[in-house]
């Protein structure tokens, strides 16, 4: 039986959602061992005079409880 732990995170980026996701990810993957998925639940933009100066998503990110089958 596998055990799995979700937790909630906002990935960000000047260039897109695809890089803000790829980077929440890389950065979870640093500290956390067996990531099995990711679900982007939110995705919003900071506008500054106009533009948008930067890409938000928030990501929900599944691992494996240490100990569990996966």
């Amino acid at each position: 039986m596998s055990v799995l732990k979700v937790i909630e995170l906002v990935g960000t980026s000047p260039n897109s959602w695809e890089e803000a996701t790829a980077n929440a990810i890389n950065k979870a993957a640093e500290s956390l061992r067996g990531i099995v998925g990711a679900d982007v639940v939110g995705q919003n933009v900071v506008v500054k005079d106009g533009k948008v100066s930067e890409y938000r998503v928030d990501v929900k990110v599944a691992f494996l409880v240490e100990g569990s089958v996966g």
